[in-house]
């Protein structure tokens, strides 16, 4: 099976082209193949499908199998895989994710995804508690579930241990499903700083819909203007509110290597 490495600020993933290619089981592949000791390695596995509705079709898998219904790293991933491999013409494309329809710019060197809208959940300023200690988030939904947490510093930001905490916040009984959890220092109204830990990958460099949520988030408490620039562990992603209420997110869409996988 021909596979392709990309990675969007080092939120990796595995992608196949299933125009060429036949995935029979894509859950148990996504296990098996995202193993960074015995697969490929990655945060999970995105297949780029024919689509009756778009030029092409995401669907996304967590490390863990199971199915999520938007990535935005991802979804600049298979625009710029898309593009550059032939599967469209144009670099303004619409991309089918279980979200819905996005649409797609590819430049020379970044990609822009249209990420929709992001809805508030629940309260402004939620009370929980996690693991004993109360606190507060703010719940967004991007396509996928997240909650917002505040931090007072960018040294607090920096300090936290989500290897270990982070499970307590992803399989709180608030999000029966799980969720994916954002740490958010406002710098400024134009500079955000955040981590997350995803639902069923844990701790990753980055997330697109994460970057959204969290624009969202400060925005609504009137902490941020409608353009805002986003650093990650892997980079910066840039978040822009449009009029119509939709997220326009930019950033790198990068291909590392390809090869074959021999699967069991």
């Amino acid at each position: 099976m021909k596979f392709t490495k990309m990675q969007g600020l080092g939120n990796d993933y595995v992608y196949i082209d299933c125009f060429s290619e036949q995935v029979a089981k894509p859950e148990e592949l996504a296990i098996r193949i995202a193993d960074r000791h015995f697969g490929v390695g990655g945060d999970g596995l995105i297949l780029i499908c024919p689509s009756e509705i778009a030029p092409v079709r995401m669907r996304m898998f967590n490390a863990d199998g199971s199915e999520g219904k938007m990535c935005g790293n991802g979804a600049r991933c298979v625009a710029r895989y898309a593009y550059d491999h032939g599967l469209v013409t144009s670099r303004s494309f619409d991309i089918e994710t279980g979200a819905g329809i996005r649409h797609a710019e590819v430049g020379e060197s970044l990609v822009t995804i249209d990420m929709g809208e992001a809805v508030l959940d629940g309260e402004l300023e939620e009370a929980i508690t996690v693991d004993g200690k109360a606190t507060r988030m703010t719940p967004v939904n991007v396509g996928n579930p997240h909650a917002v947490y505040l931090v007072d510093s960018l040294e607090t930001l920096r300090g936290l241990d989500l290897d270990k905490i982070g499970p307590a916040y992803e399989h709180h009984p608030r999000f029966p499903e799980g969720v994916n959890s954002e740490f958010l220092y406002i710098e400024s109204p134009t500079e955000l700083h955040m981590r997350v830990y995803e639902r069923g990958s844990g701790e990753t460099l980055a997330c697109g819909t994460g970057a959204t949520a969290v624009a969202f988030a400060a925005m609504r408490l009137g902490r941020a203007n409608e353009k805002v620039t986003v650093h990650l562990l892997g980079g910066d992603l840039m978040l822009e509110q449009l009029s119509d209420g939709h997220f326009r997110m930019t950033g790198p869409a990068v291909e590392v290597f390809s090869g074959s996988y021999f699967s069991e």
